[in-house]
C-alpha cells in the first residue's frame, strides 16, 4: 500500500464497532474525524491515549469532530476496554487488518531485539470533505491529545 499523504481522500472502510454495529467512514462525511490506530486494548500506552481522548472529548466535539479508535482487537475486547475505562467514543475492530493495512500502519516493530509485525501508533485527522488534513506518525501518548486539539483548531482545516 502506498503511503497516505495529506490532502488525499482517506480510504473508506466499513468495520464493526464496540457495540457490534457497522461503521462506515463515508457515513461521517460532513464531520471531522480523529482516526487513531493503537496496538492493543488495555495496555499501558493505549489506555493512557484512550483516557486522554475520553477526558478531552468535549473539546474535540466543540471542534465538530468525532473520535474513532482502531485496533485489531475483537468487538468483545473493545467492549470490555470501553466499559473498564468508561470511554465515550467509538472503538472499531479490524481483526483481518484490512483497514490497518490500507492506512499503512501495519509495520515491522522491534522490542528487546525481536522483530515482529504490529500497529504503529498513528493518528489521521480527516476533514469534513473526507480528505486527510493531518497525519501523526509514531505517536507519543503524553502530548498527543494536545497536538490533535491544536490541529483541529487550525483555521482553514475543515
Amino acid at each position: 500500500m502506498a503511503e497516505l499523504k495529506i490532502g488525499q481522500k482517506a480510504p473508506d472502510f466499513t468495520l464493526m464497532n464496540d457495540a457490534g454495529e457497522k461503521v462506515k467512514l463515508s457515513d461521517l462525511k460532513g464531520r471531522k474525524v480523529v482516526l487513531y490506530f493503537y496496538p492493543k486494548d488495555d495496555t499501558p500506552g493505549c489506555t493512557t491515549e484512550a483516557c486522554n481522548f475520553r477526558d478531552g472529548i468535549s473539546e474535540i466535539k466543540k471542534q465538530g469532530a468525532v473520535v474513532l479508535g482502531v485496533s485489531a482487537d475483537s468487538v468483545e475486547s473493545h467492549r470490555k476496554f470501553k466499559s473498564k475505562f468508561d470511554l465515550n467514543f467509538t472503538l472499531l475492530s479490524d481483526p483481518e487488518k484490512k483497514m490497518i493495512e490500507n492506512y499503512g500502519v501495519w509495520k515491522e516493530k522491534s522490542m528487546y531485539g525481536k522483530k515482529y509485525m504490529g500497529i504503529e501508533r498513528t493518528t489521521f485527522l480527516i476533514g469534513k470533505d473526507g480528505k486527510i488534513t493531518h497525519i501523526f506518525p509514531k505517536v507519543k501518548v503524553g502530548e498527543h491529545y494536545d497536538q490533535v486539539l491544536e490541529a483541529l483548531k487550525e483555521p482553514g482545516k475543515s
